[in-house]
């Protein structure tokens, strides 16, 4: 069970190559911080797993990568911690599924969060991602 203020991102089952896109989880406006907790569970096979945590600025319009978390394969968890009170003092330049590996992108988040996943090779063994 997700406690009151934790949302969920989703819960990803991972089978084959592609992208997969979490529905949104919406009404944040204020959102000050976003500590992300994501944690795949390894099943067999496939090659990578990148879970991309992104928000929008513009409703839902437009998506930008704030983390960039990946897997190959093993399983386990990651977690990191976003501020919205980071000062950007250089203009970032948006990205939709680029964000280098394990990297993030602090002092930026909108009004919304979403997960992209974007998975290489044929995974199996009930291969799964769950974003909180």
């Amino acid at each position: 069970m997700i406690s009151p203020g934790l949302k969920s991102l989703g819960d990803i089952t991972i089978t084959a190559a592609g992208t997969q896109t979490a529905t949104a989880v919406e009404d944040l406006d204020g959102m000050l911080a976003a500590t992300i907790s994501a944690r795949l569970a390894y099943g067999s096979g496939g090659t990578s797993v990148k879970a991309y945590v992104q928000t929008s600025l513009d409703q839902g319009t437009t998506w930008v990568d704030i983390a960039c978390l990946t897997w190959t394969t093993a399983g386990g968890q990651k977690i990191v911690n976003l501020s919205g009170l980071t000062p950007k003092t250089t203009a970032a330049v948006p990205t939709d599924g680029t964000l280098t590996d394990d990297t993030c992108v602090d002092g930026i988040l909108g009004d919304r969060l979403r997960l992209k996943v974007v998975s290489v090779g044929t995974y199996a063994g009930a291969t799964v991602l769950s974003v909180r």
